[in-house]
């Protein structure tokens, strides 16, 4: 997506360690036309599948999550990493290691909002080392619901989260990144075309 693709050249920076700020259009602030036109290029590559439901966690991954639900026209679940005094009943509890939090971090999701049988999307901003995403997953496993795609605004390819995913088994499902960061070495952020 060539509009992500020279927003995060031009106002994301490499902080090292395999970390990228891109704050200023995803992680703290927003411009929502262009979060329109991701959720736009999300639902597109997911046309050809069918999505009951859209999974993400919070908070990075809502609005991604929200503008492809809305052009898929399907309700968007997202994980919450405290339990609210309202998420009473069976919940899905998965932990997974946060690079930029330097734990682990819960994830939750009430029973009520994940269905047996159903198909579900899951959506986030990123796919790096693919704990998180492979976290969401074991949630839709748990659920007995059919996981039938994974994707993400940026990918960071040398983090090996697509090959983590295939090696948990999941090669059957399409697996999307609007941008792949290919290397971050020496302070760069090298894109693929």
């Amino acid at each position: 997506m060539q509009s992500l693709r020279e927003m995060i050249l031009k106002e994301g920076e490499n902080l090292g360690n395999g970390i990228l700020k891109i704050d200023s259009l995803l992680n703290h602030q927003l411009y929502p036309s262009l979060m329109v036109e991701m959720g736009q290029e999300l639902a597109k590559r997911f046309s050809g599948v069918k999505v009951d439901r859209i999974l993400t966690a919070e908070i990075s991954g809502i609005a991604p999550a929200l503008t492809t639900g809305l052009v898929l026209n399907v309700p968007v679940v997202y994980a919450r990493k405290k339990k609210p005094i309202t998420m009473a009943g069976p919940v899905f509890l998965e932990t997974a290691p946060s690079h930029t939090k330097g734990g682990d971090v819960s994830l939750l999701v009430s029973a009520e909002f994940l269905h047996s049988g159903e198909n579900v999307l899951i959506i986030d901003d990123f796919l790096a080392s693919g704990q998180t995403l492979l976290a969401l997953a074991r949630m839709v496993k748990s659920a007995k619901a059919n996981l039938v795609g994974v994707g993400a605004v940026v990918e960071k390819e040398f983090e090996g989260g697509r090959a983590l995913m295939h090696k948990a088994g999941y090669t059957h499902i399409p697996i999307e990144a609007l941008v792949i960061i290919t290397s971050m070495d020496e302070g760069r952020i090298e894109i693929a075309e």
